[in-house]
């Protein structure tokens, strides 16, 4: 399960979704800047190694920062590492809403833009209103999510091996 876990948060919606676009960026480099992003994420995992095997406790970061740096500063971290999740779960429900909404507009029943857009849009560097009141597709998917895991670890890690075994299926 853990491994799983980890493969997970590695493979995630981005690569499906970001994949086109850091194509236009990087050109023909795009392997290699997928090569050094891996080596980065390695060198990020034997960082957590070392610290787990100097300090086997769970609470990653913020355990780290405690025994090392002090409360205040594992408090900071640890709020940190709350905005992080958060940002990156929102990520990955907008990412999931927008396949869901664009498999189901070839059956006709595509939500409109009112209820599968975010209100606010940065274009060019932008503010525009997009038209949209709520992302009514991610809300439910968080709300999913969260009552999964509020059922409990083993049947949300049975649920991330099925969306792990997916993924890698289809890459």
């Amino acid at each position: 399960d853990l491994t799983m876990l980890g493969i997970g948060a590695i493979i995630g919606t981005g690569i499906f979704v970001l994949t086109g676009k850091g194509a236009l960026t990087a050109g023909p480099a795009l392997c290699v800047s997928f090569l050094l992003a891996a080596v980065c994420c390695g060198f990020a995992g034997l960082c957590y190694a070392e610290f787990a095997a100097m300090l086997p406790v769970s609470g990653s970061a913020y355990s780290y920062s405690y025994a090392t740096l002090g409360e205040f500063v594992a408090w900071f971290i640890g709020w940190n590492l709350v905005l992080e999740y958060m940002f990156a779960a929102s990520t990955v429900a907008v990412g999931w809403s927008g396949y869901l909404n664009s498999f189901l507009e070839h059956f006709g029943l595509g939500l409109p833009a009112s209820l599968a857009a975010a209100p606010l849009n940065v274009v060019d560097g932008a503010i525009v209103y997009t038209g949209g009141i709520v992302n009514l597709p991610a809300v439910a998917i968080i709300a999913a999510i969260s009552g999964l895991c509020y059922v409990g670890i083993t049947q949300s890690a049975f649920v991330n091996s099925i969306i792990v075994a997916i993924k890698i299926v289809v890459i």
